[in-house]
């Protein structure tokens, strides 16, 4: 959306935050190029029904709405159909298969082609793909826990189903594609013959997308792609792509087929990489690249920005439900190896710490699910979902790279480090997903932007109008002058003000849950409410100079993010019949709530995390039950 402004202030058709950041003392073009990430922004909106989108989102309404919309945060088990289950059940046992045979991999180390061919054949591409095109239509809320199911048995083969039926081609084409366009591409990528990736990042342009180079001239019935591609999972030669490219200097998203082979216009560049090891990433180079003017995707509002951010969504959820597998395989060899290593006569099993690891990464992996079973149901539900994905995303990264470096590796001391240990050999891939669909802390003020945007431009940018007008640029309250400016815009946002800080909280309006979750879901509650005049307070000291104030930014995101986890995890444990499930909900939530508040665990919290991890040593967590675990590293007799 773009705002006029007055005549005098120079910032005609300017979004909010292009005229902000100039208002600012930013550059002209700092302030051009952070105005399409909000003009992209607004144009992604449109896409949804008001009711579903950003300021009607649960995580908006939790803060600025009176009253916590409590069934919003609330997740119920999926539904899933008979023959989805079919083909999930399939593709698992398709991966289980090779894995055994030693197949699973080809001599490069990467997932063999044949395991990609026979995951086809069971229909795991298509999960995402619309019956009407050869897929299997599945849900997102029985898509995205699939996702730790098939962690369990590889974490990559599940992360490749994201790339490409989430941020790989397939969702643009379903999304934003032409009925043409969807019969053409989707039937291929739906069988696995034409499996996907998404090329946005460029050696210029990762967090700022507005820095794109790469682009696509129009000459006849085809256009002619030149520039280079960087860190693109799932590219070989024959790869489908959706490219975001530059197309008479606007960003646009073209599906391009790449040739079998590489040639004197297509080049892969290659290159080590840690992380994503078990997949072929590379960079792409076009030189003179030929793409029919037919494959160019046309959103109904906005451009090659507005479809890029689209798919974002479920990739950030399908990284959580990664995570919450790829957590359990830790946990899964954790245990029988505290049941082995034995210090000063006992089993570490029986040592307080090594339970306590146990218990506290069983609340990282119920808090994930809880987080990938509420906002896949919210994105079946036709809600945007972006703030909420966001959460996810973040909490999902950071809780696998905490796990891994605290428990897992900690847990198991030197061995952690020897080749075949699961830790020293994929160390890369549980730390790399803190950056992967967007690098934390920048998708942490990604989600405070989206919080604050309406407040800002309901009450501050009226405010900021009337300055611009009036030639002032820092407002000081004891000049007359500058308030007689502001005397008619300032009035509704002190009404505002003084109706928060008069007008008692609401109570929430909570279902039935046992009395420690209650307490958690009742603190969520209290202190989304009071972020709003906190939140609102330090628009109003910063003002034009809060986009600088990055610091402060971030901090107060998570905060809100971590309050929003509490309440989710909460209802969800109450909604689960496993006590263990319920021990580990409660114990994330108090964890998260102590620090909040400034406080140290307290004995009572060390008693039962521990009994929750005595528990799960003695393997009564039911989600690992049956997972394999990995082989005891330079073992020693007894």
């Amino acid at each position: 959306m773009t705002i006029e402004s007055p005549p005098s202030s120079g910032h005609e058709g300017k979004s909010f935050a292009e005229t902000a950041l100039a208002l600012g003392g930013k550059s002209a073009d700092e302030a051009r190029r952070t105005g399409a990430i909000d003009t992209a922004d607004d144009q992604v909106e449109a896409l949804f029904a008001p009711q579903y989108q950003t300021v009607n989102s649960p995580a908006h309404r939790a803060v600025w709405d009176r009253g916590v919309p409590v069934e919003l945060f609330q997740s119920t088990p999926p539904v899933t159909p008979p023959d989805v289950q079919r083909v999930m059940d399939d593709s698992v046992a398709v991966v289980q298969r090779h894995k055994a045979a030693g197949t699973l991999r080809n001599d490069e180390g990467k997932i063999a082609e044949g395991v990609l061919a026979d995951l086809g054949a069971a229909g795991y591409w298509g999960l995402l793909v619309g019956k009407e095109h050869g897929g299997s239509g599945a849900p997102f809320s029985s898509f995205a826990p699939f996702l730790t199911r098939m962690a369990l048995v590889d974490p990559t083969v599940a992360g490749l189903a994201s790339v490409h039926g989430c941020i790989g081609a397939v969702d643009p084409v379903r999304t934003f594609g032409s009925p043409e366009q969807k019969q053409r591409f989707l039937p291929g990528l739906a069988d696995g013959s034409r499996l996907s990736a998404f090329a946005l990042t460029e050696p210029c342009a990762g967090s700022d997308l507005t820095a794109l180079r790469t682009t696509a001239r129009l000459e006849g019935d085809e256009y002619i792609v030149n520039g280079e591609k960087l860190f693109i999972t799932n590219v070989v030669p024959g790869r489908t792509i959706g490219l975001v490219c530059l197309i008479e200097g606007k960003p646009a998203v073209l599906i391009v087929e790449l040739p079998a082979e590489e040639n004197e216009h297509f080049q892969l560049r290659k290159y080590g990489l840690w992380a994503l090891k078990h997949t072929y990433n590379r960079g792409i180079i076009f030189r003179d690249f030929r793409v029919p003017a037919a494959n160019l995707l046309a959103a109904p509002r906005g451009d090659g920005l507005t479809i890029a951010y689209h798919g974002l969504n479920l990739g950030r959820v399908a990284l959580c439900a990664n995570a919450a597998g790829t957590m359990r395989l830790m946990m899964a060899s954790i245990i029988p190896w505290a049941r082995f290593r034995r210090t000063y006569g006992a089993e570490i099993a029986s040592r307080e710490l090594v339970q306590r690891r146990l218990g506290e990464i069983a609340g990282l992996i119920v808090a994930c699910d809880a987080l990938v079973a509420w906002c896949a149901g919210l994105i079946d539900r036709g809600y945007r979902g972006e703030m909420e994905c966001i959460v996810a995303k973040i909490f999902g990264s950071e809780a696998q790279k905490h796990a891994a470096i605290e428990y897992f590796m900690k847990t198991h001391g030197g061995r952690s480090f020897l080749h075949g240990h699961s830790f020293g050999d994929n160390i890369h891939e549980y730390l790399a997903p803190c950056v992967y669909e967007g690098e934390g802390e920048m998708l942490g003020m990604g989600f405070f932007k989206s919080l604050v945007k309406h407040h800002g431009k309901t009450y501050f940018e009226p405010i900021g109008k009337t300055l611009a007008a009036a030639g002032i640029r820092q407002p000081n309250p004891l000049n007359p002058a500058h308030m007689w400016a502001l005397k008619g815009v300032a009035l509704p946002y002190m009404k505002w003000v003084a109706g928060k800080r008069l007008t008692p909280l609401a109570k929430p309006n909570l279902p039935q849950m046992s009395k420690s979750l209650h307490e958690h879901a009742e603190f969520a509650c209290e202190r989304l409410q009071r972020m709003a005049l906190e939140i609102s307070g330090t628009m109003s000291r910063f003002q034009l100079k809060l986009a600088d104030r990055q610091c402060r930014m971030a901090e107060l995101s998570l905060r809100c993010q971590d309050v929003i986890t509490i309440l989710t995890t909460s209802l969800y444990g109450a909604r689960s019949s496993d006590p263990l499930v319920q021990d580990a909900a409660d114990l994330l939530c108090e964890n998260m709530q102590q620090k909040l508040l400034g406080r140290r665990p307290s004995n009572y919290y060390f008693r039962r995390v521990t009994a929750l991890g005595e528990a799960i040593a003695e393997g009564k967590f039911i989600s690992v039950a049956g997972v394999e675990a990995e082989a005891i590293l330079m073992p020693y007799e007894q």
